[in-house]
């Protein structure tokens, strides 16, 4: 079996959507599953654990309250719900109900993603033991520990480092490529997406954040380096 962390469940009538959502995800280390209805849902989360579920309660019609309550009360699951019913009202009935977090739909893909990615470190103790045994996508350098999937990394004494959503996807980049010299164009399409507004001084406010953080906790010496002309190449060398 998969392992959970990795895992998401969608419960949408859209056909499309899933299948969207599983393209932009994918190359974070997220495996998405569809269901249409209740029904379906509930088919699928008998036969396979999952990290998340991002629900349109809109598919679920006359069952919204139920389905949350099984999901967030029994089944203790992490919600988001993301649908074209985002009201404040209707906002404040799905955190109230037991949702994490609440998307008017369409959200933009890496907005939902980074989303997911603070209701999972939320849920997730911050001293847990990942591995592969556990399915969780780990990397390691310098005896740091990144994990890719939930978006933590852990000093090597076992401390937790708050990451934002960018600088956590620019490490994600390097540690996918270490010891390899990245130009600003790469960085940018691969932390941002290749249909992205983003530019240069992006990456440079990122950079300096990154290199600030590690610093600060202690990895010694040139981290990532800039090569004149060329780029950035992370320098240690990373295992899996």
């Amino acid at each position: 079996m998969t392992g959970s962390y990795s895992r998401l469940l969608i419960v949408d009538k859209d056909p499309a959507l899933p299948a969207n959502l599983a393209d932009e995800f994918a190359p974070y280390g997220f495996r998405l599953d569809a269901a249409t209805s209740a029904g379906q849902m509930r088919d699928r989360l008998a036969g396979q654990d999952y990290a998340l579920v991002i629900l349109d309660i809109m598919s679920v019609p006359g069952e919204a309250p139920a389905v949350l309550r099984d999901l967030a009360i029994e089944r203790r699951l992490p919600v988001i719900v993301h649908s074209t019913a985002c009201t404040d009202g209707e906002r404040i009935a799905a955190l109230e109900m037991g949702a994490e977090d609440c998307l008017c739909k369409p959200a933009n893909p890496r907005e939902l993603l980074a989303r997911i990615r603070t209701a999972l470190r939320s849920r997730t103790p911050m001293t847990m033991s990942c591995d592969a045994a556990n399915g969780c996508s780990i990397a390691s350098f310098e005896g740091w520990r990144v994990d890719l999937t939930t978006g933590q990394l852990f000093t090597p004494i076992g401390a937790p480092v708050a990451l934002s959503d960018g600088e956590f996807q620019l490490l994600r980049v390097f540690i996918q490529h270490p010891r390899k010299v990245l130009d600003r164009g790469q960085l940018l399409d691969q932390v941002y997406g290749a249909t992205s507004d983003h530019v240069d001084r992006s990456i440079d406010v990122q950079l300096c954040r990154l290199r600030r953080k590690l610093s600060a906790n202690g990895l010694k010496g040139p981290v990532i380096r800039t090569i004149r002309n060329e780029g950035y190449m992370f320098v240690h060398p990373v295992t899996n």
